[in-house]
């Protein structure tokens, strides 16, 4: 138990440095949820249920455009496709864990929360209390999310629009990627996935993130065989 207790806390403070930037991505989608005429109690319940940053900001948007339903459903699944590579990455990390416990972590299973676990994992590997570092990052992750969605929600109105808080995602976003990049298949793999995300921004349904994974994975699977 004592072990399991380090291993949460542990998870926690590793987590802690991107939670700086998602807590205002949380007041950008509150506040967009609540714009878009989403009720109070269904964009908080959005945050609780789906728990996917980008894929609620998307979500929001397209309500806000009268997107039909099952274009805002295939868009969120086309952009959430990543977390099979992330599940993918984790699952021979907790192949022995139950059932019980593997639902919960797939639940907990973002993009921060994989970030800072699967740094643990390559440095731990597999030890009896590493579960519980990745349940104390998704936990923390979680909880900031709900906060900052529900404080954007009924205060995203009075922030003043030249608060440039909405840089924030991007930021996030980088802080996850940039300490996994130790060597030039992975610092391939994310350029080259960069540049073709850029080039293919404008692709419907948000494929070219799709596209900018393959050919990422792609050159670094590569670069790391020739190596």
């Amino acid at each position: 138990m004592d072990s399991s207790v380090k291993s949460f806390w542990a998870g926690v403070r590793a987590e802690f440095p991107l939670l700086v930037g998602v807590f205002p991505f949380g007041l950008i989608y509150g506040a967009l949820a609540l714009g878009v005429g989403l009720s109070a109690a269904a964009a908080q319940s959005m945050s609780s249920i789906l728990f996917a940053g980008s894929a609620q900001l998307i979500a929001a948007q397209l309500i806000r455009d009268a997107a039909p339903g099952f274009i805002i459903v295939l868009t969120i699944a086309v952009v959430n496709l990543r977390h099979m590579l992330y599940s993918a990455s984790v699952a021979p990390y907790i192949a022995d864990l139950p059932a019980r416990w593997k639902t919960l972590l797939a639940y907990l299973l973002t993009d921060e929360a994989y970030a800072a676990t699967i740094i643990h994992y390559e440095k731990t590997g597999v030890t009896p209390a590493g579960h519980w570092f990745f349940f104390g990052a998704g936990l923390a992750l979680w909880t900031t999310w709900q906060i900052s969605s529900a404080l954007g929600i009924f205060f995203g109105a009075l922030l003043p629009a030249s608060w440039p808080i909405d840089f924030a995602v991007p930021l996030t976003f980088i802080a996850m990627v940039v300490p996994v990049l130790k060597d030039r298949p992975a610092l391939a793999a994310a350029l080259s996935a960069g540049a073709v995300a850029l080039l293919a921004n404008g692709l419907p349904f948000k494929l070219g993130l799709i596209l900018a994974a393959v050919v990422g994975i792609f050159i670094g699977a590569i670069l790391e065989r020739r190596r």
